[in-house]
């Protein structure tokens, strides 16, 4: 298990852990953060190879909190001595809290992605497609079945019972499910050529597309929604409820 190392300096470090993620709002929102409450913290991201090499980030650092994000959601919870409910519920982690010297996993992400699709939903937006499998993608089914909505991933792997696989899926499919949700990675920058590979032809007026990418703010997959005069949403707001929520959690 990772322990708060015993060094101290004066400056409180906080943090995101992830892979690729220079791109990353978190470090800009927090920094903000910290200069509107005139608190002596510094924010830093924490790119790894490996999930391997997150206890290193503990041998020097006087860190008070942290942030997951992609592809680590899932692979560091060995790592954290507990989880709170609806981490351990998720079975999924975005927020991490280092108190009394232990790590405590917690998740944010389902707050912040339904607080942020309620007031987009209609009566007919009862089935959903969750596009991907990975953490964030069951923060996004944890949210969708506490508002009564069905769901179904969609996936290249059957890894979960249930799961359609992308060259399966069908345009009465698409047409079924009028809420899309796109957990995966695909389209964002720089790569915003690239679009989940689903059957666009099926997306009509009373569909509501949501992208968790929020770079850039239309994403290839939104843009097939908006031709087809769908409602779209990216995921900037519920990055920054969910970064709230975290806040709340490091300061409580």
């Amino acid at each position: 298990m990772v322990r708060k190392s015993s060094k101290k300096t004066e400056m409180k470090l906080f943090g995101l852990i992830g892979k690729n993620i220079d791109y990353s709002f978190s470090r800009t929102y927090f920094s903000e953060k910290f200069k509107q409450h005139h608190l002596d913290c510094v924010y830093q991201n924490f790119d790894l190879n490996s999930i391997k090499e997150f206890p290193r980030i503990f041998d020097s650092e006087n860190i008070y909190g942290l942030n997951v994000t992609i592809p680590y959601k899932e692979a560091v919870i060995p790592y954290l001595d507990a989880l709170d409910h609806e981490a351990e519920a998720i079975g999924a982690v975005n927020t991490i809290l280092i108190k009394n010297n232990k790590l405590i996993g917690c998740n944010t992400d389902h707050y912040g992605f339904k607080t942020s699709l309620i007031p987009h939903l209609n009566s007919t937006q009862k089935k959903a497609l969750i596009l991907g499998t990975g953490g964030a993608s069951k923060a996004v089914v944890y949210a969708l079945e506490s508002l009564g909505i069905e769901t179904k991933f969609v996936s290249r792997s059957k890894k979960i019972k249930g799961t359609l696989n992308y060259k399966d899926l069908s345009a009465s499919d698409i047409q079924e499910h009028t809420l899309i949700v796109n957990c995966t990675p695909l389209g964002t920058h720089p790569n915003i050529e690239e679009c989940p590979p689903i059957p666009y032809n099926g997306i009509g007026k009373n569909h509501l597309l949501y992208d968790l990418i929020y770079n850039p703010s239309e994403t290839k997959f939104l843009g097939y929604g908006k031709k087809a005069d769908a409602k779209t949403l990216n995921g900037l707001k519920m990055l920054e409820l969910q970064a709230e929520k975290s806040w709340e959690i490091w300061h409580s």
